[in-house]
């Protein structure tokens, strides 16, 4: 097989050539640079690389490794959307300010600005009214003092409205809402066909209402909101939902309680991979929405499970024990 008939797909695939290949690298530690020709994907991918000691051979890149690069890349393509996403409606808020002064038409686009809490509860009960199909919605961590009890009332009175029609609420939370009453509190007081997952890190807040109205965030301003009904936008924040939704562990109904592996918590796993990235405390408490106290607290248990006596040697002993490696 040459280069040019090597089949094109995804880096979460490997062809057939490519995986025989990768064992035997992985198998022998060496490869030969022309045996690789059948197989340029394994290059590509970052799986072979160039050895030290023999510029003929490719040496294999260890898998906890190219899997740790892969995922990363594809993070980062998500944020990419996301930081896109937020610079289009930085670009366009003003715009649409000004064009909020001509009444709307059946050519213009519905993307409408709404300022301050009340403006947007109510736009987003006005669209919730209509809705008789599904809700998907995206929450980081929020504690109950920054969540007035009115408003949350009228968000329980039109979920419980939307599923009474038969419809159907997901929510995506940060792990660190599994155990907070004032989250739990709101499925009990629920009835319908409700779910909800958590992951480590989640997007900014996004609310999608039957597929055609979202409602996210503006420059990360609580009491600014856009509401968008663009179809190309709104299949994006689907599509993304969706990808995070696969990759989420239950919370409710049936909670699932993710294992330790090899002695590390899953929460452990998640700040190991943002340390080898080379984050600080800070950064990394901020984006697993908890505080640099506890991030501390899981970082000090982190390097005691792997008996790593300073920052760069933990760094190093993540890395060669595979943990980042395992699915939890």
């Amino acid at each position: 097989m040459s280069p040019t008939s090597h089949p094109a797909h995804d880096a979460e695939d490997l062809c057939p050539a490519g995986r025989q290949l990768y064992e035997q690298a992985l198998r022998e530690g060496w490869i030969q640079i022309e045996d690789a020709a059948s197989a340029p994907c394994l290059v590509d991918r970052g799986l072979l690389h160039p050895s030290v000691e023999d510029p003929s051979r490719l040496a294999p890149v260890a898998p906890v490794v190219a899997l740790h690069e892969l995922l990363r890349a594809s993070e980062e393509r998500i944020a990419s959307e996301w930081r896109r996403k937020e610079r289009l409606a930085d670009t366009f808020a003003p715009l649409m300010q000004i064009d909020t002064r001509r009444p709307l038409t059946a050519d213009t686009p519905a993307h409408r600005m709404h300022s301050g809490s009340d403006h947007i509860n109510a736009a987003i009960s006005r669209v919730m009214a209509a809705a008789d199909q599904e809700v998907l919605s995206v929450q980081p961590s929020t504690h109950k003092s920054e969540v007035h009890e009115a408003a949350q009332a009228i968000s329980l009175d039109r979920d419980q409205a939307l599923l009474d029609r038969g419809g159907r609420i997901r929510t995506l939370y940060q792990h660190t809402q599994r155990h907070v009453p004032f989250v739990m509190a709101r499925y009990e007081k629920l009835e319908g066909n409700v779910e909800a997952r958590t992951l480590d890190e989640v997007t900014d807040r996004l609310l999608v209402v039957d597929r055609s109205v979202a409602f996210i965030p503006v420059s990360n301003t609580p009491s600014v909101a856009l509401e968008v009904r663009h179809p190309a936008l709104i299949a994006f924040f689907v599509t993304t939902f969706e990808r995070l939704w696969r990759l989420a562990t239950p919370m409710y109904p049936d909670t699932v309680r993710q294992p330790s592996l090899n002695g590390v918590t899953p929460r452990q796993r998640a700040i190991a991979a943002l340390l080898v990235e080379g984050h600080t405390d800070a950064v990394i408490a901020d984006r697993l929405g908890m505080n640099v106290r506890t991030a501390r607290v899981h970082i000090a248990k982190l390097a005691a499970t792997l008996g790593s006596d300073s920052r760069a040697q933990l760094g190093y002993l993540i890395g060669q024990s595979g943990i980042l490696d395992q699915e939890g």
